[in-house]
């Protein structure tokens, strides 16, 4: 039994802690012991609540000159007429009586156990969400390691500036493609006809079908095409947390519930760069393999890729994202409360699989069963059931107050509250700058050095705050540069994070690390002056430059680690009302989406800019100015319960518990 009862008085007070030990042991058949004060500051708790329910109901209409007197008339007319019944709500199932402890062991039962990793609850379906989950950053963060040398492959006489400005486009696409259906997938996963399980099935096998075109495209528009399709059909992310939340009750394990999706993120920025940096242009990278007279080549060398010389990579992300979708089917539970309870054969089949070839049982193969002439399966059969205690029936009693579990849904004008709009807004700036970041980074790293013999822009000459070029890493050494932004993420998400933020708090945590963004912006550009190795036009190289790269990484990733789980944590609990929370996530989603695509396409055009006019840094410190406006807004941000309306029939109690009437 998790919870402790909670208790509707129905009696006066003073015959409370007699009338519920006579009652309880008439019920069940065996004995009950309770501590009079501990029975008598819940019943108080429980009158106080009914009070205030019923100062709510009967205020409606009435004058505020006449309602002090009408309630207290109507107070004391229930008190005088009620029947002196006590009614107790339990969570214990039938047939699990607590045996008799004393008060040592109940001491050391309340004591908070620290939480861990391991203290999660339902861990095998945070599994399931967090394979998911890392699909999708594997798939995205691929394409970063070779796209600006597949658009240069579309049109090789294009200059540089306008293929950084493509990449700004193909990188906003999918973002912008989100943001026009992201609130309708929202929608879709709290509707009773969609759920969030299907919802998140589509989004993979969406995205799947989308990365498979995109590595076949042989014309800009074409990979625009599939990069829109990908970001229509898929709205996972809001739907992911969504889950989580409704996974995950309470708040003290939701800064390490909610760090999975961005921990998962950092694990897809490993391998994802790696494998496209390694499978992309697989005949120009492994000619004795696939080239001409190769071993799988014959004569003319593997001819789609020849032609498609980028599709190698994504159709392993396709691998991914099929499996993905093969594990969502197959072993995810609906959490919605429309749909948790419909049949769902693809569940049906994963039980069927862990039973027969994994030889696990299920959580629905331990549930307790009641069995007939059981003493307590009458009374107490179903979580959280009324258990009357008094020999009238039940159409007698009075309307009762119990947790709310099923509720009415609060309309899409009310949801638009100050800290929604404000949480909202601070969430979209963060979302522009650190999207933006990764876009500006791919291409910053494939773009060709500053040479002295063949400067560009002609005749330049680097000066002051004039200074220019990219990196001019080939793809696998862009896969590697990304992937120690991925290490050092896990690694403080895993054993920085957790204790620090349950220390700070999330709004606290949220406002510190945002500072962070504005330093990494504003140092990015700053790596074209340092000293390499090796000679421009060839790729940077050398220690210094590699150290150099790490430090901008490790600012921007410390910041990311407290400030994206904070983000989502705060999104979450700035929802006005439970019944809504899947289309709360979907708008956040949506805000997110609009400013990433907006951001690329803004400082992905002033990037190139800046190269145009020897200033490489005219983006990365624009985008600085962004990351403080962030800041500020930050400021405004407060931390919510995830219930601030409350709709006609529910009443808050000092608990913090919403109950409403029958």
């Amino acid at each position: 039994m998790s919870g402790k009862p909670t208790f509707a008085d129905q009696s006066p007070k003073s015959s409370t802690a007699e009338s519920s030990s006579v009652a309880f042991a008439a019920t069940s058949g065996i004995r009950h012991q309770s501590a009079s004060s501990q029975s008598k500051s819940l019943v108080e708790q429980s009158e106080e609540d009914h009070h205030l329910l019923k100062q709510n109901k009967s205020s409606i209409g009435t004058p505020s000159h006449k309602r002090g007197a009408f309630e207290r008339t109507n107070l004391d007319s229930e008190r005088n007429e009620r029947p002196r019944d006590l009614i107790i709500q339990t969570n214990a199932e039938g047939g699990t009586a607590l045996p008799l402890a004393d008060e040592t062991e109940q001491t050391e039962a309340v004591e908070e156990k620290p939480v861990t990793w391991l203290s999660l609850p339902r861990k095998d379906q945070l599994a399931v969400l967090t394979l998911a989950r890392l699909s999708e950053p594997l798939t995205q963060t691929s394409l970063g390691s070779y796209i600006f040398y597949q658009l240069r492959s579309f049109d090789p006489s294009l200059p540089d500036s306008t293929i950084a400005y493509q990449a700004g486009i193909l990188h906003a696409a999918f973002p912008g493609a989100q943001f026009l259906t992201a609130i309708a997938w929202g929608r879709f996963a709290d509707a009773e006809f969609g759920g969030r399980k299907r919802a998140i099935s589509i989004g993979l096998l969406g995205t799947m079908v989308s990365i498979i075109g995109f590595g076949f495209s042989h014309s800009f528009l074409t990979a625009l095409f599939f990069r829109c399709l990908g970001g229509v059909l898929n709205g996972n992310v809001g739907v992911m947390r969504t889950m989580i939340s409704e996974i995950i009750k309470e708040k003290k394990y939701q800064s390490r519930a909610f760090l999975l999706l961005p921990m998962t993120f950092n694990i897809g920025v490993i391998i994802g760069p790696i494998l496209g940096g390694i499978l992309a242009d697989p005949v120009g990278s492994y000619p004795s393999i696939f080239g001409p007279g190769s071993l799988f080549g014959g004569a003319k060398g593997v001819q789609w890729m020849v032609k498609s010389p980028y599709a190698l990579p994504n159709l392993m992300s396709a691998v991914f994202l099929f499996m993905a979708a093969l594990g969502i089917v197959l072993f995810l539970e609906e959490t919605s409360e429309l749909c948790k309870d419909k049949p769902d054969p693809g569940l049906r089949i994963g039980r069927w699989i862990q039973r027969r070839i994994f030889r696990k049982r299920s959580a629905e193969d331990h549930a307790y069963t009641a069995i007939p002439g059981d003493e307590f399966a009458a009374v107490s059969a179903v979580e959280m059931q009324t258990t009357p205690t008094s020999a009238l029936p039940e159409s007698s009693y009075p309307q009762t107050m119990e947790p709310v579990l099923g509720r009415p849904k609060l309309p899409f004008r009310r949801m638009w509250t100050p800290n929604v709009l404000v949480t909202l807004l601070s969430h979209g700036l963060m979302a522009m700058h650190v999207g933006t970041f990764n876009s500006l980074w791919f291409t910053y790293l494939s773009a060709p050095r500053y040479d002295p013999k063949h400067p560009y822009p002609p005749g330049f000459k680097p000066h002051g705050l004039h200074f220019t070029g990219g990196m001019a890493l080939p793809p696998p050494r862009i896969g590697l540069a990304l992937s120690i932004f991925g290490v050092s993420g896990i690694a403080l998400q895993l054993f920085l994070y957790p204790g620090l933020s349950s220390r700070l708090g999330t709004a606290r945590s949220y406002r510190i690390f945002l500072l962070l963004f504005p330093v990494a912006h504003f140092i990015a550009p700053v790596l074209s002056l340092v000293p390499s190795t090796s000679k421009p036009p060839e790729g940077v190289s050398g220690g210094l430059i590699w150290v150099a790269i790490t430090v901008v990484l490790f600012v921007q990733v410390l910041a990311r680690t407290f400030a994206l789980p904070c983000t989502a944590i705060l999104v979450n609990n700035c929802c006005p009302h439970p019944s809504v929370l899947g289309t709360m996530h979907g708008i956040g989603q949506s805000v997110s989406s609009f400013t990433r695509t907006l951001g690329p396409i803004v400082f992905g055009w002033l990037f190139g800019k800046g190269l145009d006019m020897g200033i490489v840094a005219l983006g990365w410190w624009s985008l600085a100015c962004v990351a403080v406006i962030g800041r500020i807004a930050a400021q405004f941000v407060r931390e919510g319960d995830g219930h601030e309306i409350l709709l006609d029939g529910e009443v808050k109690g000092q608990d913090g518990v919403v109950r409403r009437f029958k």
